[in-house]
């Protein structure tokens, strides 16, 4: 249990039939009228909805222990991934609904931040970007265009992103993990 006054961005809050919300955003309000309160912004850990929700200041809050771990992903075993931890060597198989859109991202031997909690894999997590190699893209051709044009190009996950004319097959890109965009190509 904890007080409204002691919430922190990333806390583990279990509200509403034990449900896991995560605080985004909060913010102490002490209002020239009237008693204070919390306003904040919290993100459910299973299914990703966000909502605002209002506590007054100084009630006790239900919190969620999780545990964050790094791993490496080793392997698919069909519809599962395989993770390890790095200090214990154990596995870990993880579903593809707990992987998310990570799926997109992951090569073996990427490590990702894995979230459990009583046992049962919450969500994995991996960093902003990634670099990845390009397995295929067509050729950029210049054409009648006033900004710059993008193609499409297969990673090696297999996820297809947009990337500048100038990217052939072969190079490596770095992408956001979080909207699956190109953001720069990597130097070697």
């Amino acid at each position: 249990m904890a007080s409204t006054n002691d919430l922190k961005n990333g806390m583990v809050l279990k509200l509403d039939n034990d449900q896991l919300w995560s605080v985004v955003e909060f913010q102490h309000v002490k209002p020239g009228k009237g008693p204070a309160f919390v306003r904040t912004k919290l993100k459910n850990v299973l299914s990703g909805k966000t909502v605002d929700k209002t506590f007054n200041a100084g009630v006790k809050v239900e919190t969620a222990t999780v545990d964050r771990r790094d791993m490496q992903f080793s392997y698919m075993d069909g519809e599962y991934f395989v993770f390890m931890d790095m200090q214990t060597y154990d596995q870990l198989h993880v579903g593809r609904a707990a992987v998310g859109d990570a799926a997109n991202f992951l090569i073996e031997g990427f490590t990702a931040t894995v979230a459990t909690h009583q046992g049962e894999v919450l969500y994995v997590e991996l960093p902003a970007a990634v670099e990845l190699v390009i397995q295929e893209t067509e050729p950029g051709v210049q054409g009648d265009r006033s900004t710059g044009g993008t193609k499409p190009a297969t990673l090696e996950t297999g996820f297809t992103v947009q990337v500048p004319l100038f990217i052939t097959t072969g190079e490596k890109i770095k992408v956001d993990t979080r909207s699956g965009d190109y953001l720069s190509r990597v130097n070697s």
